[in-house]
């Protein structure tokens, strides 16, 4: 068993996202193949279309972002999950004036 404590984790700059920050709360170094991070978007806060070889599974905390693949978008608010599967496109945007917060988890292959 390995515990995160709410002050732990390793501030990160995500590749293709924009006025984004987040935290590493546990890496595939410290696991076997699985991240997990929060990540705090700012209005007008997301992500440019981009695909990788790891399942994602982002699941909102606060605020409102919308995920969009090739063909069709979907409006996540809190309590709300997607599954991106490996080699599937998407891009992200927040909804509103609010802040969103989205805890990413990635399983390398």
């Amino acid at each position: 068993m390995k515990a995160i404590k709410a002050t732990e984790g390793t501030p990160y700059d995500a590749a293709k996202h924009f006025n984004v920050w987040g935290v590493k709360k546990i890496t595939e170094e410290q696991t076997r193949r699985t991240t997990v991070s929060l990540s705090h978007f700012l209005p007008n806060g997301g992500a440019e279309m981009s695909s990788s070889d790891k399942e994602r599974v982002y699941y909102m905390v606060s605020g409102s972002i919308t995920v969009s693949g090739k063909n069709e978008k979907h409006v996540l608010n809190p309590g709300d999950l997607i599954y991106i599967a490996p080699g599937e496109e998407r891009d992200m945007a927040v909804n509103g004036s609010e802040p969103a917060a989205v805890l990413v988890i990635i399983v390398t292959p």
